[in-house]
């Protein structure tokens, strides 16, 4: 920050936190801009009230469906300084990992769930044109990438807004296509739009991992009716038995939001039954807070006690961790693949740490380093909640 000569803050409104720090940011810059030339920029996740309050405080807002405007924008900005910016789209995408690659492939949500500001601050549907992500994943695969996750905040409704593009299933049949151990991965999915035609895709998937992230939210009809989640407890069940039957050893994980709006111990009392009944391996708990923007601020009172939220958290969690000590448990001495992200050194040798294609973390102790980034074979040998460990497999 102390040197750059453009300051750009990609925004994320889901959380009234995430705004304060911008917030608190924007004094510093104030000081920096005293001394010296700065450009500061907002784009990202931005609701109009946040924008309203951040806007005169940047030199430039962009809203995050109009980026093909970048270059210009900011060129008109300060035309002295002769930035040398391409086209926004021409910019080719920076990964973190040199093995691991996230791919949008679609941004928005049409769905309007109360608890949620998505629709709003980042607009409707919009798929990405399918061949632009073909031509990203077939560069990554042959650079040697070892793992494709596709990204949209719901990707089974992908291609639904252009009549001129393949939908979800076609597009996730032809990556699977275009090479091979490799792991194909996407996030996240909403039940509404789980076709049986994407089910039986990924049952026959050669690179799509068995592993399956379908958020819930709530084991309650009346919780998901207020939340606008458009399906049953009985419609999602009926999902998962479809998917279980295609694929009797696939990993399912979920999203579950404990004390929304008016719920009751009944209504949480219904999401533990359903969280018993799938035994999922994951589930990641939120304890529901209040978002300005929302529908459900507006329509509904937050009034479940935050030590209330707080011991139903507690509930789900301790669930989840007997599901998935029982799941690992099933694992044991079974081989797989793992692909190592860690190494770190230990007294007598090297601890490998690496994760199955459903994320759970595996320890593998060696007397020589295994390499960052690339597949390992082994044999499991130890299970338990939140991890496993495991061994080389020497055939």
């Amino acid at each position: 920050e102390k040197e750059a000569d453009l300051i750009a803050v990609v925004a994320c409104s889901v959380k009234q936190q995430a705004v304060d720090r911008i917030v608190g940011k924007l004094r510093n810059w104030q000081l920096i801009k005293e001394k010296r030339p700065l450009i500061t920029l907002l784009s990202g996740c931005v609701l109009d009230q946040d924008k309203k309050k951040l806007k005169d405080s940047f030199d430039l807002f962009i809203d995050i469906k109009n980026l093909d405007n970048l270059a210009e924008d900011l060129k008109s900005l300060a035309p002295e300084e002769k930035l040398a910016l391409p086209n926004f789209f021409d910019i080719k995408p920076s990964y973190f990992s040199k093995y691991r690659a996230y791919v949008p492939i679609m941004t928005g949500c049409n769905k309007f769930c109360t608890y949620c500001v998505v629709p709003y601050a980042r607009g409707r549907e919009t798929s990405r044109p399918a061949k632009e992500i073909i031509k990203e994943i077939k560069e990554l695969l042959a650079k040697g990438y070892k793992e494709i996750i596709l990204l949209g905040q719901n990707v089974n409704s992908y291609g639904l807004d252009r009549k001129d593009e393949i939908e979800f299933p076609e597009l996730l049949q032809t990556i699977d296509n275009l090479g091979n151990n490799f792991w194909l991965k996407f996030l996240t999915s909403h039940p509404y739009d789980m076709s049986d035609k994407l089910i039986e895709v990924i049952s026959k998937g050669k690179n799509i991992n068995n592993y399956l992230h379908l958020p819930v939210q709530s084991g309650s009809d009346t919780v998901l009716a207020r939340m606008n989640r458009h399906y049953t407890v009985k419609n999602y069940q009926q999902l998962i038995k479809k998917v279980k039957d295609k694929m009797p050893d696939i990993t399912i994980s979920t999203d579950i939001i404990v004390g929304f709006c008016q719920e009751t111990d009944k209504e949480f009392e219904d999401t533990v039954k359903l969280v018993k009944d799938i035994k999922y391996n994951m589930i990641y708990v939120s304890q529901y807070s209040q978002r300005a923007g929302t529908a459900a601020t507006k329509l509904y009172k937050d009034d479940i006690d935050k030590k209330i939220k707080k011991e139903r958290w507690h509930i789900i969690n301790t669930l989840t961790a007997e599901n998935s000590l029982e799941f690992n448990k099933k694992l044991l001495n079974q081989t797989t693949q793992t692909l190592i992200d860690v190494v770190k050194k230990t007294k007598d040798g090297y601890n490998n740490i690496g994760k199955l294609s459903n994320y759970t973390a595996v320890h593998i102790y060696t007397k020589q380093p295994l390499k960052v980034g690339e597949f390992a074979k082994v044999k499991i040998t130890e299970a338990k909640a939140w991890g496993l460990k495991a061994e080389l497999y020497e055939a």
